[in-house]
């Protein structure tokens, strides 16, 4: 791969920008690396980019490598309480698209008032693990449609045999007599349980699917032992706001997407 040679502002050595390889680019300085950046695209087609650097100024040499070398629109995520991680991609001219509010969610039916929650008519829960993988699949990409993939959460990858949904641990899903109605998936990768997405089908909505797929998600947690989970929702999201903020969930902190185009 190219190298690019800059005076360094850090130090009597200069700085050396290589990308090395098709996705990861790193910054020397004396024979060091002091910083380094990476891109992942998402199922969407959307690249994020992240950068880790020990000074500010070699965040500026990589971000401009980066964006000198890939086709934009291009997009970062943040902590909006990161004030000087923000600074450093506003000054590389990324604006904010979207605001993410993150929610601690209590598991505790008794807190939650789930634990009496009925079952909507003609709908069954099918536990985590239990789901039939292409019908899943298939129910994921109809709400994604409806929503639009950039409003949804971008984590899930999509295989090359169209599958998106592939990790079925993960996933408690709401059925009716017609298909696949909604799901909700539980990220248990640390300590803290997150709920990832909890979607339900345009038509299927206002039934109370969405919290009785909140019931189930959160009552196994609270079984295993989890008093609490983490959950993001977008701010423009009334209808998810006063789902979670009406189960006791409190707002923890905000993630800003930032993009550039």
């Amino acid at each position: 791969m190219n190298s690019v040679h800059f005076p360094s502002d850090t130090g009597e050595h200069a700085i050396v920008l290589t990308r090395v390889a098709e996705t990861h680019w790193h910054a020397l300085e004396d024979d060091r690396v002091v910083g380094r950046g990476e891109t992942s695209r998402r199922s969407d087609g959307r690249i994020f980019l992240s950068i880790d650097s020990w000074h500010d100024a070699v965040f500026d040499r990589l971000a401009e490598a980066m964006l000198a070398d890939l086709p934009r629109p291009l997009h970062t995520v943040v902590d909006e309480a990161d004030t000087d991680l923000r600074a450093n991609w506003v000054r590389a001219g990324f604006t904010t698209r979207r605001r993410e509010w993150e929610y601690l969610v209590p598991t505790d039916p008794s807190v939650t008032g789930l634990g009496s929650a009925p079952l909507p008519s003609g709908v069954t829960i099918v536990p985590a693990g239990d789901a039939v993988l292409t019908e899943l699949s298939t129910v994921d990409r109809e709400i994604r449609e409806e929503v639009g993939w950039a409003d949804l959460p971008a984590e899930v990858v999509l295989r090359p045999d169209g599958i998106t949904a592939a990790d079925l641990p993960k996933y408690v899903v709401a059925a009716t007599p017609g298909g696949y109605a909604g799901f909700a998936r539980v990220v248990r990768v640390t300590r803290l349980p997150r709920i990832g997405l909890v979607a339900v089908k345009a038509a299927q909505r206002r039934r109370g699917i969405a919290r009785a797929l909140l019931a189930h998600a959160l009552g196994s947690l609270h079984r295993s032992g989890i008093g609490t989970a983490a959950a993001e929702v977008h701010e423009a999201n009334a209808a998810a706001t006063a789902l979670f903020e009406g189960i006791g969930a409190r707002r923890a902190s905000s993630n800003l997407e930032l993009v550039i185009r």
